[in-house]
């Protein structure tokens, strides 16, 4: 491989690029408008997120005094954290004319988001009573001047920062300056939706209710003048288990998410217009140095409460709902086992229902054929309709195995609490395989039919969670197929023994067989196009942050095979460039649903191999965890991916070109509008209704 500058984009600069792709969203006046508020949450949410795994991540190499080139794709890690520190304000920057905008068309629309000084009399009264009956009960309150320590702040909390100027005699310089802290409280809807005037909505964000009662809070203080200002802590996640031996697992997992809260801090976000004074007091008292990342930011933090913008019944102003359709040829109503056992079924939610796989649970837990049931569990619901049939599964009589991952980030506390009670109802739980995260999504279940045992099971891209389903892409795989879920079975062995590695014909696993499996379904491309055969590859993944899989795809292409990619979110591979990629083209599409699952398609000289995965082309999910991808042999199945493939790759309204300029430009297309989403909705309708026609 000639290596070339520019030969991979830096995984955490290009991170941000994607999440720029979701601010534009905010942005596009052809989103609608409060979608648009909660698209701009969503773009605040992930910021927190990546400065508190990402960012600190290269924080550590920082104070560890190491260069962090061998691992940053040859960035200098003290260099890295001043570019992502120049995004980051750039990006906030233009967040908040963004939200500026978007303010004034909602006044336009009759909503009115408005402060604490524009509170009309019998708004004033309405706030006062809010303040005393919801708000109070649950402040927490901190006087800073005469504590000895200053106090934790949490990482997914938002404070007001307090500064009372007491009256005196002297100079306003030299009089005396009381400062507090108020934690915004997170039990209460950060938008306080105020009594409709008319046709007209008034909306006040709980910071502001609470600026308008500071009086209320602080009457034992003979102050002159106060003002409140919001700040923000953003802290490293990475989790640090302990080796006593004496603990249970679960129980060194919680510990080690208790000690998350004290975290180092990685980010210090504040109100611009705060003043010198506190300012100076707050970063002296929290030893913040200039060296850290401190970002000035807008007059509200914790903007990813955009996300639950209240919809004030303004149907027009949202995206239209649209019901999630049925499998084509999959009744819910009987048996699924029944027809199962005859072909293979696939699921892409959101465009089909979840249903499906609650329902095969459901008929799992009451069947008595059924013998047991195993399954990987990354991330649940609340309230998981998955958990309740796994424990009614059990109070059948069934035998259930459910691996458990522990570590599934910033999930840990959540399956902590599920795996304590799947435990007490008495499924036998699994905790993975040490050093290795289990992200695999699968089931096998068993069932005695004629004297022997006939296996069903699923194998998906995605989490099992009805909640997520319904905003994310992901396909699921319902097979009968012996062979495929004797490999599932195995796969479920390596989690009792694993120091046995397991050998596989049909699924393609990781840690073991993925990187080696997929190149030399590249190799094969490869062979064919100097044989002058059919010979490309069509991949969608969430993130491509592999060198060595990127330096694979490029050896690809300079031997001729043409390939496509749908990059949704990091993409470390640069394409288009003369002797290196001159081959590759991608894409990445941001819309209405958030784009999750992993397909892959290799020519195969005219007889495409197709398989689904639940692993990205990233170091950690070939290397560091458990995966699984899966070939698809139904041909109706394996010609709809091809078809939803095609589709997405049409993609000329909310498709982003990956290119040099790395600028997210649209797809630009004089061809007819296609925008995918709404495209694969239409596809499927045409699948249910052609089969109607058909019968």
């Amino acid at each position: 491989m000639i290596k070339t500058k520019n030969q991979y984009v830096n995984r955490e600069i290009s991170w941000l690029w994607f999440n720029e792709r979701v601010l534009q969203e905010s942005a596009d006046k052809n989103v609608p408008l409060i979608e648009r508020l909660r698209f701009l949450g969503i773009f605040s949410n992930n910021l927190d997120e990546f400065f508190k795994v990402r960012y600190a991540t290269v924080k550590r190499i920082i104070d560890a005094g190491k260069s962090g080139k061998s691992v940053l794709g040859g960035e200098v890690a003290k260099d890295l954290l001043d570019e992502i520190t120049e995004i980051v304000i750039k990006q906030q920057t233009k967040s908040l004319d963004i939200l500026k905008n978007i303010e004034d068309e909602l006044e336009n629309q009759n909503i009115f988001i408005i402060r604490e000084t524009e509170l009309s009399e019998s708004q004033a009264e309405f706030v006062k009573n809010y303040f005393v009956t919801k708000v109070s009960p649950q402040l927490m309150t901190i006087i800073l001047n005469e504590l000895t320590q200053f106090p934790t702040l949490k990482d997914t909390a938002a404070y007001l920062a307090v500064k009372m100027v007491i009256i005196g005699n002297g100079r306003s310089e030299s009089k005396e300056k009381r400062y507090a802290l108020i934690e915004i409280p997170k039990g209460i809807d950060r938008f306080v939706v105020l009594p409709k005037e008319g046709d007209k909505s008034y909306i006040i964000v709980l910071d502001d209710l609470i600026r308008y009662c500071l009086r209320n809070i602080f009457t034992m203080f003979d102050y002159e003048s106060i003002s409140a200002h919001m700040i923000k802590i953003t802290r490293d996640a990475e989790l640090d288990i302990d080796n006593d031996l004496s603990k249970s697992f679960i129980e060194k997992i919680s510990s080690s998410v208790e000690h998350r809260k004290i975290g180092v801090p990685v980010r210090f976000v504040y109100d611009k217009k705060i003043g010198k004074d506190t300012l100076k007091f707050l970063k002296d008292k929290m030893n913040i140095e200039e060296t850290d990342s401190v970002i000035p930011g807008g007059r509200y933090h914790n903007r990813r409460d955009y996300m639950g913008f209240p919809s004030l019944g303004r149907h027009d102003l949202l995206y239209e709902k649209v019901a999630p359709l049925p499998v084509k040829g999959l009744s819910l109503e009987g048996s699924l086992f029944e027809h199962i056992a005859k072909k293979d079924y696939l699921q892409y939610t959101p465009y089909h229902t979840f249903s499906y796989l609650i329902k095969f649970l459901r008929e799992a837990a009451l069947d008595p054929k059924v013998r047991s049931i195993k399954i990987t569990v990354y991330r649940l619901a609340n309230n998981s309709q998955v958990a309740a049939s796994l424990i009614n599964a059990v109070k059948n009589g069934k035998q259930v195995t459910v691996q458990i991952e522990l570590q599934a980030r910033f999930d840990e506390r959540a399956n902590i609490e599920y795996a304590e009670e799947l435990q007490a109802e008495g499924v036998n739980l699994r905790f993975g395989v040490p050093g290795l995260k289990v992200h695999s999504k699968i089931c096998v279940i068993e069932r005695e039919e004629a004297g022997a045992i006939k296996r069903y099971g699923f194998i998906s891209t995605g989490n099992f969670n009805e909640s997520t389903a319904r905003i994310y892409t992901d396909y699921t795989l319902f097979t009968a197929h012996e062979s495929i879920l004797k490999e599932l079975n195995k796969v479920f062995d390596f989690f009792e023994t694993t120091y046995k590695i397991k050998k596989y014909k049909h699924l393609i696993v990781s840690p073991h067989y993925t990187a080696k499996a997929f190149g030399k379904l590249i190799d094969q491309e490869i062979l064919n196009a100097r044989q002058g055969k059919e010979a490309y590859i069509k991949i969608k993944m969430n993130s491509f942050t592999s060198y060595k899989m990127v330096d694979k795809l490029y050896e690809a292409s300079r031997k001729g095979v043409k390939i496509q990619l749908i990059v949704r979110g990091i993409c470390c591979l640069v394409p288009g460039v003369e002797g290196m990629s001159e081959n590759i083209e991608a894409i990445s599409i941001v819309d209405k649903f958030l784009e999750h699952p992993r397909v892959f398609i290799f020519g195969n000289a005219g007889n495409p191999k197709v398989y689904i995965s639940s692993a990205d082309w990233m170091t950690r999910n070939l290397d560091y965890r458990v995966e699984v991808g899966c070939p698809i042999y139904d041909p109706d199945i394996k010609q709809e991916l091809i078809d939803t493939f095609e589709i997405s790759w049409k993609d000329n309204v909310k498709a982003r070109v990956f290119g040099e300029k790395r600028d997210n430009a649209y797809r630009k297309s004089n061809k007819v509008k296609v925008r995918s989403q709404f495209a694969l909705y239409e596809y499927y309708k045409h699948k249910l209704n052609q089969a109607e026609i058909d019968s």
